[in-house]
């Protein structure tokens, strides 16, 4: 039996990583509004409601499918770093460390993407997809497991600021599950800039999503931020603040057995799903059997030689040369499938592929003890299908486990330059104005004229793999979404990890532990060193996604039960 059904309707549909989240999108799209505003809606309410794994101030990286031009856009979402903030500092500084607090902030880049969405693809303005947001900080929301979790494992983080402390510790202790959660400094900062969206809404639609902009990135809250940096060492400055803006961008689009997939570029690890796919693409998956010794085998090898060149080639693209290109080309993943041994794993993470005009770089693959409690379980996932097929897709984020939350402000300035590198030579090597090499990946699937599935999950590095093991439940072995979400997931950490401290654990294997005991042992057999999660674990990932069928028109929502996950449609 499942955890829970398929979401089915044939209007439209939004599934979150919440469900009040899931509700806030929903009503954007009773009252007319479109994907683009519900899932922006819904996007904001996670930054409430899930305000321990998605900030206000943090990232929100967006895929856009617009059906009447069959066009799909991505909106970057994620902040580059600050002038000030220069390599040699983390290196003189900081022991080639990016070390927790604010020299790890980036540009605060989520209320900018939800501007420019609405600007260019929705139809409602800040304040109505805010409302809901609003509402649920000013008055308060029940606390859910997954939040009181975090806030269980991690105090030691928050206890390093005090702001923190006080908003997520109320009376000095973890709110209890169900007990009304208020986050009113956070209520004020949006309220405000619906507030200054209001005062200019006379002039126009525009004018007044400008204004709310404005209030965020050179009125009080832009002022508050930097005053704050520069009291405590940070980097953000006015200027920074004043000059930061989002880029609308093509998205990298591959195909897979005639379906079209597409994320954003390579300043996220976005393309590194479609090469997973490149990579399995020769083979027969769905005749070794789901879940068998061979599947699981054959997609962690894939996987491996897919995070290795993301280490060694990934990074923001206006900065360094990224070769996409070849890395999605079918000669060049033949050449790296015949590094997949059928008996034998890699006992580490394999070394990245040979490309013309690149110096081969050997990866760092450190082990030191498994970082903290409190930096790991950022982000959420939410997505919508409006009734003219548009479909939105977003992966929003940041943690205050290690970074804090702003006096005054309820949210922090975006943490995400802990997925940035002070290593010399690193394609995502610190740099001001670059972008960190971001793990939040939205995706998008389509078949035109045919279907069309926004996907996405948390999870660190484990996104791509849980995006792919869904992916594959549906496209290959014939399930629903709400059971491809829900069959049980592995995952590899043989590559180092997106995030500061970067440690490895080479041929590490973990394994949902609703798959056969002898599964496991017939791949550690292989090499694998197995590790077994419980039967569902919010460490496999929590993905959400929606599935249209353009023929009939029906909508088929899935929501993962590994978190307070739900998709609503009518």
């Amino acid at each position: 039996m499942p955890y829970q059904p398929t979401m089915l309707g044939t209007r439209y549909m939004v599934s979150a990583g919440h469900y009040l989240a899931t509700q806030a999108g929903y009503n954007i799209l009773e009252d007319g509004g479109n994907a683009v505003d519900a899932g922006v809606a819904a996007g904001i309410a996670l930054a409430v409601v899930q305000s321990d794994i998605v900030n206000v101030g943090g990232v929100a990286p967006m895929i856009v499918y617009l059906a009447e031009k069959n066009e799909v856009v991505t909106i970057s979402g994620l902040g580059w770093w600050p002038k000030a903030a220069k390599l040699d500092i983390f290196l003189r500084e900081h022991n080639g460390t990016v070390p927790a607090g604010v020299r790890r902030s980036v540009m605060p880049a989520a209320p900018d993407a939800w501007i420019t969405a609405l600007k260019h693809f929705g139809t409602k303005s800040f304040s109505e997809v805010a409302e809901a947001a609003i509402r649920y900080a000013r008055d308060g929301f029940s606390m859910h497991p997954t939040y009181a979790g975090t806030i269980e494992s991690a105090q030691e983080g928050y206890s390093n600021y005090p702001t923190n402390m006080e908003i997520m510790l109320p009376n000095g202790r973890v709110p209890h599950v169900g007990e009304n959660f208020v986050q009113s400094d956070l209520g004020k900062s949006l309220q405000y800039m619906a507030d200054e969206e209001g005062s200019a809404a006379s002039k126009g639609r525009e004018e007044g999503l400008q204004a709310a902009r404005a209030a965020f990135y050179e009125g009080d809250i832009a002022q508050t931020i930097a005053k704050f940096h520069r009291e405590e060492g940070g980097f953000i400055t006015e200027e920074d603040m004043r000059e930061f803006r989002v880029a609308i961008e093509p998205p990298v689009k591959n195909k897979f057995n005639g379906i079209d997939v597409y994320t954003c570029g390579p300043w996220c690890q976005g393309p590194v799903l479609l090469q997973m796919m490149a990579l399995l693409e020769a083979y027969d998956v769905k005749g070794m059997g789901h879940n068998s010794v061979e599947y699981i085998h054959t997609l962690s090898e894939a996987i491996k030689l897919a995070f290795a060149d993301r280490e060694r080639y990934y990074g923001d693209p206006r900065f360094v040369d990224v070769p996409m290109d070849t890395l999605l080309s079918e000669n060049y993943n033949a050449d790296r499938r015949g590094m997949i041994r059928p008996d034998e794993a890699w006992p580490g993470m394999p070394a990245h592929g040979a490309v013309d005009g690149f110096d081969p770089m050997e990866a760092k693959l450190l082990t030191p003890p498994q970082a903290p409690e409190y930096v790991l379980h950022d982000t959420s996932y939410a997505c919508a299908i409006d009734e003219h097929g548009n479909a939105f897709s977003t992966t929003p984020s940041d943690s205050c486990g290690a970074s804090p939350i702003i006096p005054g402000l309820g949210l922090v300035a975006s943490s995400r330059g802990s997925q940035g590198w002070a290593i010399e030579g690193h394609a995502s090597a610190i740099a001001p104005g670059k972008r960190p090499r971001l793990t939040p990946n939205p995706a998008m699937a389509i078949v035109d004229g045919k279907m069309t599935m926004p996907f996405g999950t948390p999870g660190g590095d484990v996104q791509c793999q849980a995006m792919l093991q869904v992916f594959l439940n549906i496209h290959q072995f014939g399930m629903d979404p709400q059971e491809a979400i829900e069959a049980p997931r592995f995952s590899t950490y043989s590559a180092p990890s997106s995030f500061e401290p970067h440690e490895a654990e080479p041929g590490t294997l973990r394994i949902e532990n609703r798959i056969d005991q002898d599964t496991g042992k017939a791949l550690e057999q292989k090499g694998h060193k197995v590790e077994w999660w419980p039967e569902i674990t919010r460490k496999a990932g929590a993905v959400c996604t929606i599935v249209r069928d353009h023929e009939t028109g029906q909508l088929a929502g899935g929501a993962d039960p590994r978190r307070q996950s739900r998709a609503m449609g009518w």
